[in-house]
Protein backbone atom coordinates (compact mmCIF):
# COMPACT_ATOMS: atom_id res chain seq x y z
CA UNK A 1 0.00 0.00 0.00
CA UNK A 2 0.88 3.40 -0.53
CA UNK A 3 -0.31 5.96 1.58
CA UNK A 4 0.27 9.94 0.60
CA UNK A 5 -0.37 11.88 3.61
CA UNK A 6 -2.49 15.39 2.97
CA UNK A 7 -3.15 18.50 5.23
CA UNK A 8 -6.42 17.56 4.79
CA UNK A 9 -7.39 14.12 3.14
CA UNK A 10 -5.05 11.02 3.22
CA UNK A 11 -4.86 9.29 0.05
CA UNK A 12 -4.03 5.26 -0.23
CA UNK A 13 -3.39 3.34 -3.22
CA UNK A 14 -2.94 -0.60 -3.47
CA UNK A 15 -0.50 -1.59 -6.02
CA UNK A 16 0.10 -5.35 -6.81
CA UNK A 17 2.60 -6.25 -9.04
CA UNK A 18 1.29 -8.78 -11.46
CA UNK A 19 4.13 -10.52 -13.74
CA UNK A 20 5.32 -7.43 -15.87
CA UNK A 21 2.41 -5.38 -14.93
CA UNK A 22 1.07 -3.50 -12.23
CA UNK A 23 -2.58 -3.58 -10.87
CA UNK A 24 -4.32 -1.10 -8.86
CA UNK A 25 -6.64 -3.24 -7.09
CA UNK A 26 -8.27 -0.20 -4.52
CA UNK A 27 -7.91 3.41 -3.76
CA UNK A 28 -8.91 4.95 -0.58
CA UNK A 29 -9.31 8.50 0.64
CA UNK A 30 -9.67 9.68 4.23
CA UNK A 31 -9.78 12.72 6.54
CA UNK A 32 -6.50 13.12 7.94
CA UNK A 33 -5.76 13.41 11.16
CA UNK A 34 -7.13 16.94 12.79
CA UNK A 35 -4.63 18.46 15.34
CA UNK A 36 -3.76 21.84 16.11
CA UNK A 37 -0.24 20.82 17.50
CA UNK A 38 2.03 18.44 15.57
CA UNK A 39 0.12 14.62 14.97
CA UNK A 40 1.54 12.08 17.73
CA UNK A 41 3.03 8.78 16.53
CA UNK A 42 0.11 7.17 18.28
CA UNK A 43 -2.48 9.34 16.32
CA UNK A 44 -1.00 8.45 13.41
CA UNK A 45 -0.30 4.91 14.05
CA UNK A 46 -4.14 4.86 14.65
CA UNK A 47 -4.46 6.78 11.04
CA UNK A 48 -2.34 4.13 9.56
CA UNK A 49 -4.35 1.48 10.67
CA UNK A 50 -7.51 2.84 9.52
CA UNK A 51 -6.06 3.57 6.12
CA UNK A 52 -4.89 -0.32 5.94
CA UNK A 53 -8.03 -1.32 7.10
CA UNK A 54 -10.09 0.99 4.19
CA UNK A 55 -7.51 -0.91 1.84
CA UNK A 56 -9.21 -4.37 2.94
CA UNK A 57 -6.52 -4.83 5.21
CA UNK A 58 -4.51 -7.70 3.54
CA UNK A 59 -1.38 -5.56 3.02
CA UNK A 60 0.90 -5.29 5.41
CA UNK A 61 4.05 -3.20 3.02
CA UNK A 62 3.99 0.27 3.09
CA UNK A 63 5.24 3.27 1.15
CA UNK A 64 4.88 6.58 2.59
CA UNK A 65 5.12 9.93 1.06
CA UNK A 66 6.40 12.65 3.17
CA UNK A 67 4.67 16.21 2.81
CA UNK A 68 6.93 18.73 0.85
CA UNK A 69 7.58 20.96 3.98
CA UNK A 70 9.18 18.52 5.17
CA UNK A 71 11.59 16.92 3.09
CA UNK A 72 14.39 18.87 1.00
CA UNK A 73 14.41 17.60 -2.86
CA UNK A 74 17.73 19.19 -4.95
CA UNK A 75 19.49 18.61 -7.83
CA UNK A 76 23.55 18.72 -7.47
CA UNK A 77 26.71 17.64 -8.91
CA UNK A 78 28.50 15.44 -6.90
CA UNK A 79 31.88 13.54 -6.99
CA UNK A 80 31.79 10.10 -8.89
CA UNK A 81 31.48 7.78 -5.48
CA UNK A 82 28.79 4.77 -4.45
CA UNK A 83 25.77 6.21 -3.56
CA UNK A 84 26.75 5.34 0.31
CA UNK A 85 29.69 7.78 -0.04
CA UNK A 86 27.11 10.76 -1.43
CA UNK A 87 24.61 9.92 1.62
CA UNK A 88 28.07 10.49 4.15
CA UNK A 89 29.55 13.25 2.04
CA UNK A 90 26.02 15.06 2.36
CA UNK A 91 25.82 14.25 6.03
CA UNK A 92 29.51 16.06 6.32
CA UNK A 93 29.39 19.12 3.79
CA UNK A 94 25.41 20.27 3.73
CA UNK A 95 26.12 23.32 4.15
CA UNK A 96 28.51 23.82 0.87
CA UNK A 97 26.78 21.29 -0.88
CA UNK A 98 22.79 22.49 -0.20
CA UNK A 99 24.00 25.94 1.01
CA UNK A 100 21.87 25.25 3.57
CA UNK A 101 22.99 24.00 7.81
CA UNK A 102 20.73 21.06 8.26
CA UNK A 103 21.61 19.26 11.18
CA UNK A 104 20.91 15.59 11.70
CA UNK A 105 19.01 15.05 8.23
CA UNK A 106 19.20 11.75 6.43
CA UNK A 107 19.65 11.94 2.55
CA UNK A 108 19.23 9.16 -0.44
CA UNK A 109 20.53 9.57 -3.73
CA UNK A 110 19.47 8.98 -7.12
CA UNK A 111 22.18 9.38 -10.29
CA UNK A 112 20.70 10.69 -13.23
CA UNK A 113 22.06 8.37 -16.35
CA UNK A 114 23.95 10.64 -18.68
CA UNK A 115 22.01 11.87 -21.54
CA UNK A 116 23.03 11.34 -24.84
CA UNK A 117 25.36 13.73 -26.12
CA UNK A 118 23.38 16.14 -28.59
CA UNK A 119 23.40 15.65 -32.63
CA UNK A 120 26.14 17.83 -34.12
CA UNK A 121 29.06 17.96 -32.09
CA UNK A 122 32.41 17.84 -33.18
CA UNK A 123 34.55 15.02 -31.75
CA UNK A 124 36.97 17.66 -30.69
CA UNK A 125 34.31 19.15 -28.56
CA UNK A 126 33.23 16.04 -27.22
CA UNK A 127 36.99 15.11 -26.58
CA UNK A 128 37.61 18.54 -24.83
CA UNK A 129 34.48 17.66 -22.51
CA UNK A 130 35.79 14.17 -21.90
CA UNK A 131 39.00 15.84 -20.93
CA UNK A 132 37.32 17.68 -18.73
CA UNK A 133 35.20 15.04 -17.23
CA UNK A 134 38.57 13.49 -16.61
CA UNK A 135 39.76 15.70 -14.41
CA UNK A 136 36.46 16.29 -12.50
CA UNK A 137 34.18 14.07 -12.59
CA UNK A 138 31.29 15.24 -11.42
CA UNK A 139 27.54 13.27 -11.49
CA UNK A 140 24.19 14.88 -11.61
CA UNK A 141 22.19 13.25 -8.43
CA UNK A 142 18.71 14.36 -7.45
CA UNK A 143 19.31 14.47 -3.50
CA UNK A 144 16.62 14.10 -1.02
CA UNK A 145 17.23 14.82 2.77
CA UNK A 146 14.54 14.85 5.82
CA UNK A 147 15.45 15.00 9.55
CA UNK A 148 16.54 12.07 10.90
CA UNK A 149 13.95 11.95 14.10
CA UNK A 150 10.55 12.48 11.37
CA UNK A 151 11.74 9.68 9.74
CA UNK A 152 12.13 7.49 12.89
CA UNK A 153 8.76 8.54 13.93
CA UNK A 154 7.45 7.99 10.99
CA UNK A 155 9.10 3.97 11.08
CA UNK A 156 7.84 3.99 14.54
CA UNK A 157 4.12 4.62 14.16
CA UNK A 158 4.33 2.19 10.85
CA UNK A 159 5.86 -0.63 13.19
CA UNK A 160 2.95 -0.06 15.62
CA UNK A 161 0.39 0.13 13.45
CA UNK A 162 1.44 -3.58 12.58
CA UNK A 163 2.86 -2.18 9.29
CA UNK A 164 6.20 -2.71 7.35
CA UNK A 165 7.68 0.34 6.14
CA UNK A 166 9.16 -0.40 2.71
CA UNK A 167 10.32 3.05 1.24
CA UNK A 168 9.72 6.80 2.67
CA UNK A 169 9.63 8.96 -0.55
CA UNK A 170 9.39 13.07 -0.60
CA UNK A 171 5.80 13.66 -1.72
CA UNK A 172 7.66 15.81 -4.40
CA UNK A 173 8.64 12.02 -5.92
CA UNK A 174 5.09 10.86 -6.61
CA UNK A 175 4.06 12.99 -9.29
CA UNK A 176 7.14 12.49 -10.91
CA UNK A 177 7.48 8.40 -11.20
CA UNK A 178 3.90 8.47 -11.92
CA UNK A 179 4.60 10.71 -15.11
CA UNK A 180 7.53 8.53 -16.07
CA UNK A 181 5.65 5.76 -16.65
CA UNK A 182 1.78 7.35 -18.01
CA UNK A 183 3.48 9.61 -20.59
CA UNK A 184 6.90 8.44 -21.20
CA UNK A 185 7.41 9.89 -24.57
CA UNK A 186 6.46 13.43 -23.50
CA UNK A 187 8.52 12.36 -20.61
CA UNK A 188 11.81 11.61 -22.34
CA UNK A 189 11.81 14.59 -25.29
CA UNK A 190 10.21 17.21 -23.94
CA UNK A 191 10.09 20.44 -21.11
CA UNK A 192 7.45 19.98 -19.02
CA UNK A 193 6.03 21.44 -15.95
CA UNK A 194 3.97 19.44 -13.28
CA UNK A 195 2.55 21.29 -10.96
CA UNK A 196 0.51 19.49 -7.73
CA UNK A 197 -2.30 21.71 -6.30
CA UNK A 198 -2.29 20.38 -2.91
CA UNK A 199 -4.37 21.87 0.53
CA UNK A 200 -1.80 23.98 1.73
CA UNK A 201 0.86 24.05 -0.66
CA UNK A 202 1.65 23.73 -4.50
CA UNK A 203 4.59 22.32 -5.80
CA UNK A 204 5.85 22.83 -9.13
CA UNK A 205 8.52 20.79 -10.81
CA UNK A 206 10.24 21.35 -14.34
CA UNK A 207 11.31 18.30 -16.25
CA UNK A 208 13.56 18.52 -19.29
CA UNK A 209 13.88 15.63 -21.60
CA UNK A 210 13.47 12.99 -18.29
CA UNK A 211 15.51 15.10 -15.68
CA UNK A 212 14.27 17.18 -12.96
CA UNK A 213 16.12 20.68 -13.63
CA UNK A 214 13.83 22.46 -10.77
CA UNK A 215 11.50 22.19 -8.14
CA UNK A 216 9.46 25.00 -5.63
CA UNK A 217 7.46 24.88 -3.28
CA UNK A 218 4.55 27.45 -3.12
CA UNK A 219 2.40 28.42 0.26
CA UNK A 220 -0.99 29.23 -1.47
CA UNK A 221 -3.38 25.78 -2.09
CA UNK A 222 -6.75 24.33 -2.51
CA UNK A 223 -7.54 25.67 1.20
CA UNK A 224 -6.82 29.66 0.27
CA UNK A 225 -8.91 29.43 -2.69
CA UNK A 226 -11.77 28.11 -1.20
CA UNK A 227 -11.57 30.45 1.67
CA UNK A 228 -10.88 33.79 -0.70
CA UNK A 229 -14.06 32.60 -2.72
CA UNK A 230 -15.67 32.17 0.36
CA UNK A 231 -14.87 35.52 1.61
CA UNK A 232 -15.43 36.97 -1.94
CA UNK A 233 -18.73 35.63 -2.19
CA UNK A 234 -19.70 36.11 1.44
CA UNK A 235 -20.50 32.24 1.67
CA UNK A 236 -19.46 29.56 4.01
CA UNK A 237 -16.32 27.68 3.23
CA UNK A 238 -18.28 24.42 2.41
CA UNK A 239 -20.25 25.99 0.13
CA UNK A 240 -17.35 27.67 -2.07
CA UNK A 241 -15.74 24.07 -1.91
CA UNK A 242 -19.09 23.20 -3.62
CA UNK A 243 -18.82 26.18 -6.09
CA UNK A 244 -15.25 25.71 -6.54
CA UNK A 245 -15.64 21.74 -7.46
CA UNK A 246 -18.88 22.19 -9.83
CA UNK A 247 -17.86 24.85 -12.08
CA UNK A 248 -20.52 27.33 -11.36
CA UNK A 249 -19.92 30.10 -13.57
CA UNK A 250 -20.89 32.66 -10.87
CA UNK A 251 -18.26 31.67 -9.08
CA UNK A 252 -15.78 32.36 -12.06
CA UNK A 253 -14.74 36.54 -11.12
CA UNK A 254 -14.16 35.31 -7.83
CA UNK A 255 -12.03 32.23 -8.36
CA UNK A 256 -9.93 34.05 -10.76
CA UNK A 257 -8.64 36.89 -8.50
CA UNK A 258 -7.60 34.17 -6.39
CA UNK A 259 -6.20 31.74 -9.16
CA UNK A 260 -4.01 34.68 -10.35
CA UNK A 261 -1.62 34.51 -7.70
CA UNK A 262 -0.88 30.82 -7.75
CA UNK A 263 -0.31 31.35 -11.63
CA UNK A 264 1.95 34.00 -11.26
CA UNK A 265 4.00 32.32 -8.85
CA UNK A 266 4.27 29.19 -11.09
CA UNK A 267 4.59 31.39 -14.27
CA UNK A 268 8.14 33.11 -12.43
CA UNK A 269 9.18 29.55 -12.24
CA UNK A 270 8.81 28.53 -15.80
CA UNK A 271 10.29 32.15 -16.77
CA UNK A 272 13.66 30.97 -14.83
CA UNK A 273 13.62 27.73 -16.47
CA UNK A 274 13.66 28.80 -20.13
CA UNK A 275 15.96 31.47 -19.21
CA UNK A 276 18.54 29.04 -17.60
CA UNK A 277 17.81 26.06 -19.67
CA UNK A 278 17.20 28.09 -22.96
CA UNK A 279 14.05 26.31 -24.01
CA UNK A 280 10.84 26.54 -24.08
CA UNK A 281 8.39 24.63 -21.77
CA UNK A 282 5.79 23.20 -23.95
CA UNK A 283 2.61 21.82 -21.74
CA UNK A 284 1.97 22.18 -17.83
CA UNK A 285 0.40 18.89 -16.20
CA UNK A 286 -1.37 19.62 -12.98
CA UNK A 287 -2.82 17.05 -10.53
CA UNK A 288 -4.52 17.20 -7.24
CA UNK A 289 -8.39 17.85 -6.37
CA UNK A 290 -8.15 21.01 -8.48
CA UNK A 291 -7.10 19.80 -11.60
CA UNK A 292 -10.63 17.86 -11.79
CA UNK A 293 -11.75 21.65 -12.34
CA UNK A 294 -11.69 22.19 -16.28
CA UNK A 295 -12.57 26.50 -15.34
CA UNK A 296 -9.26 26.02 -12.91
CA UNK A 297 -7.26 24.70 -15.39
CA UNK A 298 -8.51 27.54 -17.88
CA UNK A 299 -7.68 30.80 -15.36
CA UNK A 300 -4.18 29.00 -14.87
CA UNK A 301 -3.44 28.62 -18.42
CA UNK A 302 -4.41 32.56 -18.99
CA UNK A 303 -1.88 33.02 -16.09
CA UNK A 304 1.38 31.05 -17.54
CA UNK A 305 0.69 31.41 -20.61
CA UNK A 306 1.25 28.04 -21.70
CA UNK A 307 -1.46 25.21 -21.79
CA UNK A 308 -2.66 23.22 -18.76
CA UNK A 309 -3.94 20.27 -18.60
CA UNK A 310 -5.25 17.34 -15.99
CA UNK A 311 -3.78 13.95 -16.86
CA UNK A 312 -4.91 10.47 -15.70
CA UNK A 313 -2.06 9.04 -13.49
CA UNK A 314 -3.36 5.37 -13.65
CA UNK A 315 -2.20 4.96 -17.54
CA UNK A 316 -0.15 2.39 -16.92
CA UNK A 317 -1.75 0.82 -14.68
CA UNK A 318 -3.85 -2.76 -15.30
CA UNK A 319 -7.09 -1.89 -13.19
CA UNK A 320 -8.70 -4.29 -10.99
CA UNK A 321 -11.05 -2.22 -9.04
CA UNK A 322 -14.16 -3.38 -7.13
CA UNK A 323 -17.34 -2.09 -8.43
CA UNK A 324 -18.38 1.66 -7.88
CA UNK A 325 -14.02 2.39 -8.03
CA UNK A 326 -14.13 1.17 -11.24
CA UNK A 327 -16.65 3.83 -12.45
CA UNK A 328 -14.91 6.40 -10.20
CA UNK A 329 -11.51 6.27 -11.21
CA UNK A 330 -10.95 8.49 -13.82
CA UNK A 331 -12.43 11.43 -11.69
CA UNK A 332 -10.39 10.71 -8.76
CA UNK A 333 -7.06 9.58 -10.52
CA UNK A 334 -5.67 13.50 -10.12
CA UNK A 335 -6.07 12.85 -6.36
CA UNK A 336 -4.38 9.60 -6.14
CA UNK A 337 -0.81 10.66 -8.48
CA UNK A 338 1.60 11.14 -5.61
CA UNK A 339 0.44 7.96 -3.91
CA UNK A 340 0.82 6.04 -7.26
CA UNK A 341 4.42 7.85 -7.63
CA UNK A 342 5.20 6.41 -4.04
CA UNK A 343 4.37 2.96 -4.70
CA UNK A 344 5.77 2.64 -8.04
CA UNK A 345 9.18 3.84 -5.87
CA UNK A 346 8.84 0.28 -4.10
CA UNK A 347 7.65 -1.92 -6.54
Amino acid sequence: MAIDLGSRTTKAVLLERRGEVIALTRYALLDAPVSDKKISTEMLADHLRAVAEALGGGAKSVALSVKPDDALVRQVELPQIPAGEMRQLLRMNAKSILQQDLPNYVYDCYIFPPKAAAPGKSPEKKSAEASRQAVMPKLKVLVAGAKQQLMDEYKTAINDAGLSAECIVPGLIGPLNAFELALPQVFESESVALVDVGFKHSTICLLDRGELVLSRGVNIGGDQLTAGLAEAMNISYAEAEGIKVGLAPEAQTALESQVAPLGRELRASVDFFEHQQDRAVSQVFVCGAAARSEMFLEMLRTEMIVECKTWNPTTFLQLALPGQQTVEIEHIGPQLTVAIGAGVAAI
